[in-house]
């Protein structure tokens, strides 16, 4: 298996990961008082928009011709990074 496509599996399985975390905070979303829910939804809403993101940076990867695949990657970990990060500030508020 080439460099290339391990990376691609990674990330997809890092996006389906990230998919359960997401549904997860959904759920419990649901059961909260009407306040915190709309926060909590907002949240959710702004980490599926991140993760919608990703997934076209998946599908650039994957599409992307052998010498823009770099530049194509950098953009993906950017994107991985602000997604992973916005994940964890929505864990410790969900907490």
């Amino acid at each position: 298996m080439s460099d290339r496509n391990a990376y691609e599996q990674k990330l997809r399985a890092k996006l389906d990961e990230l998919q359960a975390e997401v549904d997860k905070m959904k759920a419990r979303a649901q059961s909260a008082e009407a306040d915190a829910r709309i926060e909590h939804e907002k949240e959710v809403d702004q980490l599926e928009a991140k993760r919608d993101e990703m997934r076209k940076k998946l599908d650039e990867l994957r599409n992307s011709s052998d010498d823009a695949w770099d530049d194509v990657k950098a953009g993906a970990e950017r994107a991985w990074a602000s997604l992973s990060e916005s994940l964890e500030k929505a864990r410790s508020r969900f907490k």
